[in-house]
């Protein structure tokens, strides 16, 4: 809840202690979806570091930032000499402003998937500049709406019947999960109103705590039993959220990959290891052809011409048995070919022996490489070990494999069928129910899929840009404007014995885009 009007109410003073009378003189960016904007008063100076990736949206404010020499582009000149004359939170709203000289505004529209950062000049209604000019719905965001002016009397707590979302829009996750946890839902309505008047009192202390879940870490203003992090300071508190969300975060789930990449080799090799045993145990213990053909080739006399079962004494069982041949080739040809399919089995045999061996030896590397990567503790040292096993290659020759063309819009993973038959394969082996496909409406093209982000909406502004791309990939892609279906994959089937790529769609949206190829797109 970083990003939670009840954080922001204790950030924003703290902000402008910060910040007023600083003077923006460099506002950059050298990472996708990140602003950086430097401030220094002559003797000070303080940096605010917005990194606002839909999957990663959060803030920082460090005394110290060494912008890279390449890769990076300088933004907004509009701001640059201006001078900070306050900072301060819209009520009940993820949102702040910061107030320049010369009437300019910075609004840090905190929305989730959705946060950006607009500036309004010269009291506009309607902003003159977007960070993200994809969130193309910001471009008529009227500055005024943000503040929300909410009653919390008791009178509407009753009308709306103790709903603590309606009551409290601004409450978030970590709040509503105490709630439910004090038993609110069962609760009834005086409870209830004690319950919401004890987690206002502690939303109104200043004490914040970093907690890890379900591999992701989170701020809270409430009591945390088992922190990683605590502190009254709330820029402090979002300096080392920013540390674990953007820096440790992305080294575990990078670190995370890779173990996984292996684990995949070890069950690979696992699964190889024990069906081939088995194979080889069965062809050592089976009896050998040889052993029959010795048999037939000591009683050549017994056997007249086209027999094709008899019954003869076999000398390595000590046992009467019943031998069969063909009945097109002699008793002595017959011996031959079971002569000639024991020593291919015996080659069989050694093959899968070696084979054995050189899987073994997989095996076991992947375990050693496990092994190294739990032992990896910091980003540098994971990115030696991808260097020296040369990992990144190996994936993209990986990569290159699949039917698909792959792609990232605001880190969704956007993937694109690479022909028809490659259209059907990405469906029948890629595509999850909850993934987003789209295709251009009624001509040939490629299957795309936006794939699913537990517990992320899709953007309307990846949605979009996929929809350019399933344009620019069909029939479509010299038109100026085409339409394209979307739906998610629960809703696309293979009709038995279809054309390759065609299906049938229920439940379809359609989208105006223009064909864009991935470099206009990304």
């Amino acid at each position: 809840m970083h990003l939670n009007y009840h954080f922001l109410k204790f950030l924003c003073p703290e902000l402008k202690k910060a910040f007023l009378g600083k003077s923006i003189y460099e506002c950059f960016s050298q990472n996708k979806d990140e602003l950086v904007i430097g401030c220094s008063d002559g003797t000070d100076q303080r940096y605010i570091r917005a990194n606002l990736l839909p999957v990663i949206s959060t803030l920082a404010f460090p005394e110290d930032f060494k912008r890279s020499k390449k890769n990076t582009i300088s933004l907004f000149p509009e701001i640059i000499g201006k001078t900070v004359t306050n900072i301060q939170v819209y009520e009940n709203e993820r949102a702040f402003w910061m107030d320049l000289d010369q009437n300019i505004r910075l609004v840090f529209k905190l929305h989730g998937t959705r946060s950006n950062v607009l500036i309004y000049e010269h009291e506009n209604p309607l902003p003159s500049l977007l960070f993200r000019n994809e969130l193309r719905d910001d471009k008529s965001l009227d500055q005024k709406s943000l503040n929300v002016s909410l009653d919390l009397g008791f009178d509407r707590f009753a009308n709306v019947e103790g709903n603590a979302s309606k009551f409290i829009p601004t409450l978030g996750k970590i709040p509503r999960n105490w709630l439910k946890e004090k038993g609110y839902i069962e609760a009834d309505l005086k409870r209830k109103w004690s319950l919401i008047q004890e987690l206002i009192d502690l939303l109104d202390t200043p004490l914040f705590s970093i907690v890890k879940e379900d591999q992701d870490y989170f701020l809270s203003t409430l009591p945390a039993a088992n922190p990683i992090f605590q502190t009254s300071d709330p820029i402090e508190a979002c300096n080392e959220l920013f540390r674990y969300k953007v820096v440790i975060q992305a080294f575990e789930k990078e670190k995370k990959h890779w173990i996984k990449y292996f684990e995949d080799q070890k069950k690979k090799a696992q699964s190889y290891l024990e069906k081939t045993e088995s194979k080889l145990k069965s062809l050592q213990t089976e009896a050998s052809p040889a052993q029959a053909a010795d048999v037939i080739m000591a009683n050549l006399h017994q056997i007249k011409p086209g027999t094709e079962k008899i019954e003869l004494f076999n000398f390595y069982t000590q046992k009467e048995e019943v031998f069969r041949l063909k009945k097109n080739l002699s008793p002595q040809r017959f011996a031959e070919s079971l002569y000639r399919k024991s020593k291919n089995r015996q080659v069989e045999i050694q093959h899968l022996e070696e084979n054995l061996q050189a899987k073994q030896n997989q095996l076991d590397l992947a375990e050693n490489k496990i092994r190294d990567l739990e032992s990896i503790s910091h980003f540098r040292q994971l990115k030696s070990f991808v260097k020296d096993n040369n990992l990144t290659q190996q994936q993209k020759e990986k990569e290159e494999q699949v039917p698909f063309k792959r792609f990232e819009v605001e880190g969704f993973e956007i993937l694109v069928g690479k022909s028809a038959k490659s259209n059907d394969e990405m469906l029948r082996r890629y595509a999850w129910k909850e993934d987003l496909w789209l295709h251009a409406k009624d001509v040939s093209g490629s299957h795309v899929l936006i794939k699913y982000k537990s517990g992320v909406n899709f953007p309307k502004s990846v949605i979009e840009n996929a929809a350019e791309l399933a344009a620019f990939y069909s029939k479509n892609k010299n038109e100026s404007l085409a339409a394209v279906i979307y739906t998610p994959v629960k809703y696309v089937r293979k009709v038995k014995g279809s054309a390759p790529g065609a299906v049938m769609v229920d439940k379809e949206k359609v989208v105006m885009a223009v064909p864009k190829s991935p470099r206009e797109v990304l």
